[in-house]
């Protein structure tokens, strides 16, 4: 029972105590442990039958089984209907059990995990699931993080933990985490993974708590011995699962055409009946008193009534035109074709050992209509590996070496003289050595900066093993390159940073960080030297520092320039370095106002900056860096093909506007020729939108605008996506442009844009990601896309298909995406065909056999025509055909076009498949019909009976519609041909088995066709009739096709005449993307966040030289993104204090 203590918190408040369990259970939070399944042993057979006869043509089946179980209606055995849709039932089923029992093997492996939970100060091992909100849990090395911990010590000094949080918000970050225990009231659970609110009260003081001392599930201990944690949220409720967030039953285009037509089906099949049974009302007027004399009824039977009872009788016989096995063949073929892409070699990469993955078996043939595709960068387009390659110092370049040889075998430089170099860099310009060695004061000075103004932690693991760990990739990678180039960056604590000059050991005094931030674009550091100079140094964009220069520097900011062009036109991040001498008296009153700005209460941001900006003026140019971030191998020539194919590329990254702009230019998005470049600059929703409507009215006589769009900065994006009447300025002005480029965006606001164009496009969208943060776009999106790359598997996890390399997303799409969309339009189209045709020669005999509903086949051919004799053939085709082979689908990417237009299956194809089966269908009921009339066999004996016209007309039938799918097949293998061939060969066997008197002696009432298949098939009229109904069926689509194929030929019959007529293989596309040599663009891409300034100089971040880190490596999360990496900083309290 809850106790009344439960009463005294809002809901909107979690309370608990650590280490008291029946205070904790009092407000039943959720305990640890998961649940993803959606059965039980009990509730599998009730819940599943009640989800699949929730689908209409399930419920429609089971309406007609019943109705055959009135023998006044049913002219039908019941069996009929009742084998074909347990078979139905019994496939789903079976295919259900199995998914949810690999969703209960996964619960219970992750729920019986063992962690030790201090229980009455002893340590108790337990599993998983049953940890509780409250309990104090031991965490040793390489355990699991069990759930949202607060951490309340370790065996490291200081507590310290090293936390690596790829798999939770895409950093790599350095987390620093200490709290005592106590009595916390926090947050609600809920997704939000950079924030946290609670307090905590120990010993009648109440201390605040914040997102950093949290530690949250997914993460791994790495080499700690051990820590202890107080869990805040447990199971369901920790951030993991909560950003998991809601998944979406994905359904296809052709699901939703296919819906609509099975609903159009049902009108049409209730019409048919209606004639037919206003058909047999008259027919009971005017004839039926004729046949009252051997039919089994009383005289004067009401017309009315054997009208209504007629309506549900040809809705029996009439019900296969709803093809009861059509949504399980959709299924076996979805299936089949998700197989093909777990199974390609070519979207392997061996690497990493990862294969492709279709992760969803429901989604293939929307592979091939995606119109625009939404992809992250960081990760996505680039391979997130940082390397420092060119530089200019003080008017000079380096690095151009390696460029203008890059296809010529050069020598690295030897760096084999410094000890703490790192191996793995490489750099070919001897010459900025050679300066460095030779003495030269501005080299030394660039590479001294470099090795100073930064935020990294350095680790070393072994005497001269340095491991740095960097908040951004950019620094991580210059301070490298200063590492190597003989200034080495050992340690640093708040007051100090220690770094190797040329193997000297120099101890520099850190004044102040004046830390990065979005809007300012540039971080300084004043550091003193050991003869007491003073120096700020300082490190942004291009635009910024130049703005802050010394008027001398004018003619070396355009010797500058020219190299930061050069340096951005090869799509490299570009950072400038600047320095300032200050004195020591400017100093001492600069902290004084720094220190004011710092403990201010309020406008504490806007003093800072302006105390900034005294001081970082007037600065000495000292040169400029370029960092590549190098992309993934193939992206270009990808990017390149699948605009071939008329799909449209929207990157939406957070990252900013410069670094974007870039990567587009290196990977083929943005081009030389595209002049027009929109950017938006507005800073208030009433000047975004006036932007947008100009920039409509200016292109508005053109239907394609030849430029290309940049959103920059988040605000912009929130002011489109969440204000309604903005929606359809900035969709217009998007799709006007051949590339979109949105920066600096949140993973809310990249879910806004996909379901924007979703909203209004009505177009086929595609999401590609391999961070946390691109979740939201991968679930937003038709098709999720996720790659698994360095930041952990949530993208993964949570996506349809996944691979490692984005080039593969051409073979997806290009090749596995058409084909499946192509064989299942081929599907469809002959699917309904075959049904219809089948279907409607019932309505033509109805018109000759009184409106009885009687049928013309015999009743195991209606069992057996769509489960056995054509359900093999036309899965044949549907998993093997294929118009043209892989290399060709890559090498024309415009075969895709027709997938985009729906132009293989639409309401139009549909509508002609229904006028082709009525017309196959006259002739398959009035030539067998002409054909046996009056006839006689050529032994003189009568053979115009019922049984020998059934079995001429469905043995017509069975024919033809092989025929048309042997004409609708362009790729013939051992499979197909074994199916199509087998099925018929099936068909006269089991004819001839059944029609047998063995069998009718056994079932007499079953087998009522005896000896007709012997008595009539063995007549050479018969075989006659069956040529002449094949050859009047067939020879009008041949002819037909004949005529479209030269009057209209379609881009597919240009290619395979294409094909047919080169004998040498396609050659795969290669193009080298273009290099730019004009037009300045700045390259500033100083990927940094706000707040690591602070963090670095706090006297309790920092560990003691000797000692270690605990690092924690999260590896089995689900939940991955590509944000900056965070500090997280700890008090210096005895190590073990964990008790509440």
């Amino acid at each position: 029972r809850k106790t009344d203590i439960s009463y005294l918190f809002s809901e909107e408040e979690r309370h608990l105590r650590a280490n008291d369990r029946p205070f904790n259970l009092s407000y039943r939070y959720a305990n640890n442990a998961i649940k993803t399944s959606k059965y039980n042993i009990f509730t599998f057979l009730p819940l599943n039958l009640f989800e699949q006869f929730r689908r209409l043509a399930n419920a429609y089946f089971l309406f007609l089984f019943c109705l055959q179980l009135i023998p006044q209606v049913s002219s039908l055995s019941w069996f009929t209907t009742a084998v074909p849709l347990i078979l139905v039932l019994g496939i789903t089923a079976v295919k259900d059990a199995n998914d949810d029992i690999n969703r209960h093997r996964t619960d219970k492996q992750v729920n019986n995990r063992r962690v030790d939970v201090l229980v009455d100060g002893q340590l108790r091992n337990e599993k998983w699931m049953n940890v509780q909100v409250g309990d104090i849990i031991k965490l040793e090395n390489n355990q699991f993080v069990t759930a949202d911990l607060l951490l309340l010590s370790s065996s490291e000094p200081l507590n310290l933990v090293y936390v690596e949080t790829a798999e939770l918000d895409g950093s790599v970050s350095d987390y620093s985490v200490y709290l005592s225990s106590g009595e916390v009231r926090c947050e609600p659970p809920n997704n939000r993974l950079d924030k946290f609110k609670g307090t905590l009260t120990l010993d009648q003081q109440v201390s605040s708590l914040d997102n950093d001392k949290v530690l949250l599930r997914g993460c791994t201990l790495r080499n700690t011995e051990w820590c202890f944690g107080l869990v805040v949220f447990g199971g369901p409720d920790t951030k993991l699962m909560q950003n998991s967030g809601k998944t979406v039953f994905k359904r296809t285009s052709i699901d939703h055409l296919m819906n609509v037509l099975v609903l159009c089906i049902f009108g049409f099949l209730a019409t048919m009946c209606t004639i037919l049974a206003i058909g047999n009302a008259i027919w009971e007027v005017k004839e039926g008193s004729v046949f009252t004399a051997f039919l089994p009824r009383e005289n004067g039977i009401d017309a009315s009534l054997s009208s209504f009872l007629t309506f549900w009788s040809y809705v029996i016989v009439l019900n296969t035109v709803v093809p009861i096995s059509l949504y399980v063949s959709v299924e076996i073929i979805r299936l089949g074709n998700s197989f093909y892409i777990d199974w390609d070699r070519k979207m392997y990469y061996p690497k990493s050992d990862t294969p492709a993955q279709a992760r969803t078996t429901t989604l293939n043939e929307e592979l091939g209509q995606i119109k625009y595709i939404f992809s992250d960068k960081t990760g996505t387009l680039t391979q997130n590996i940082m390397t420092f390659n060119r530089c200019s110092i003080k008017g000079k370049a380096y690095g151009d070496f390696c460029f203008l040889f890059s296809l010529q075998k050069t020598d690295k430089v030897d760096f084999s003289w410094n000890q703490l170099a790192d191996p793995k860099f490489v750099f070919h310009d001897h010459s900025l050595l050679e300066t460095v060695k030779d003495g030269n004061p501005e080299a030394q000075t660039f590479f001294r900066l470099l090795a100073l103004c930064h935020t990294v932690m350095p680790e070393e693991k072994t005497e001269g093993e340095l491991v740095y760990q960097a908040q951004s990739p950019d620094e991580g990678a210059l301070v490298t390159a200063a590492r190597n180039f003989g200034f080495v960056f050992r340690s640093r604590t708040p007051e100090t940073i220690t770094i190797m000059e040329n193997g000297r050991k120099v101890v520099y005094e850190l004044v102040a960080v004046l830390d990065f931030n979005n809007v300012r674009k540039r971080m300084s550091v004043i550091v003193r030297s050991p003869d007491g100079r003073i120096t700020l140094f300082c490190k942004g964009a291009d635009t910024i520092i130049y703005e802050r220069l010394h008027p001398s520097c004018s003619k070396l900011m355009e010797v500058t320039t020219k190299h930061l062009n050069e340096y951005a036109g090869d799509g490299l991040r570009t950072l400038v370095l600047a320095y300032k001498d200050l004195d020591e008296s400017y100093l001492g009153e600069w902290r004084q106002r720094h220190h004011e700005a710092v403990t201010s209460i309020e406008d504490r941001e806007e003093r800072l900056d302006e105390v900034y900006e005294e001081i970082e003026k007037d600065m000495m140019l000292l040169g400029a860096t370029a960092v590549e971030d190098k992309l993934q191998d193939g992206v270009p020539q990808t990017i390149e093909q699948l605009a071939k194919a008329d799909i449209k590329i929207w990157v939406l990254t957070g990252d900013k506007q410069e670094t974007a702009e870039n990567i587009g230019y290196s990977c083929n998005m943005l081009r030389e020729e595209m002049k027009d470049i929109f950017i938006v600059a507005a800073n208030t929703a009433e000047g975004v939108r006036e932007e947008l409507q100009q920039k409509l009215l200016n292109n508005s006589c053109t239907c394609l605008w030849g430029g290309f769009l940049i959103i920059p900065g988040s605000f912009h994006l929130q002011a489109f996506a969440l204000e309604k009447n903005m929606q359809l300025e900035l969709l217009r002005t998007a799709c006007m442009c051949q590339t979109v480029i949105c920066c600096r965006v949140t993973p809310l606001q990249k879910a806004q844009v996909v379901q924007l164009v979703k909203k209004y496009k009505q177009a086929v969208t595609l999401a590609i990601g391999d961070g946390a943060n691109d979740v939201s776009m991968i679930k937003a999106a038709h098709i999720g896309v996720g790659i698994s790359g360095q930041e952990g598997m949530q993208a993964v996890l949570s996506s349809d298909f996944s691979f490692a390399q984005f080039r593969y997303l051409q073979r997806l799409l290009l090749v596995h995406g058409r084909w499946s969309y192509l064989r299942m339009c081929k599907f469809l189209q002959y699917f309904f065909y075959k049904n219809f045709t089948f279907t409607f020669v019932h309505f033509w005999y109805a018109f000759f056999c009184g409106f009885s509903a009687q049928t013309v086949y015999d009743e195991w051919f209606i069992t057996c025509y769509n489960l056995v004799y054509t359900a093999l053939p036309v899965l044949g085709l549907s998993l093997f055909d294929q118009d043209v082979n892989d290399r060709w689908s890559s090498r024309h990417p415009q075969l895709y076009s027709p997938g985009q237009l729906n132009l293989y299956f639409n309401k139009k194809i549909f509508v002609r498949c229904m006028m082709h089966s009525c017309y196959s269908s006259l002739i398959l009921f009035f030539i067998p019909w002409a054909a046996i009339h009056d006839t006689v066999r050529d032994d003189g004996k009568d053979i115009a009976d019922y049984q020998s016209f059934a079995l001429l007309a469905q043995t017509c039938l069975l024919v033809v519609v092989s025929i048309q799918l042997c004409l609708d097949t362009h790729y013939w293998t051992a499979v197909n041909q074994f199916f199509v061939w087998g099925s018929l060969a099936a068909y006269f066997a089991v004819t001839f088995t059944m029609y047998s008197n063995g069998m009718f002696f056994i079932f007499t009432s079953a087998f009522p066709f005896v000896g007709t298949a012997r008595n009539s098939l063995n007549q050479p009229n018969m075989w006659l009739t069956i040529f002449l109904a094949s050859l009047l069926c067939i020879l009008p689509v041949v002819a037909f096709r004949f005529i479209l194929i030269q009057l209209r030929p379609t881009i597919n019959d240009k290619v395979r005449h294409k094909v047919r007529k080169e004998a040498l293989p396609a050659p795969p596309p290669r193009r080298p993307p273009p290099r730019r040599i004009s037009t300045r663009r700045s390259g500033y891409a100083f990927s940094h966040a706000q707040g690591y300034g602070d963090l670095v100089t706090s006297k309790g971040f920092l560990r003691p030289l000797k000692s270690r880190p605990a690092l924690f490596i999260q590896k089995d999360s689900a939940l991955a993104q590509n944000e900056p990496q965070h500090y997280r900083t700890i008090s210096e309290e005895p190590e073990g204090s964990m008790s509440p």
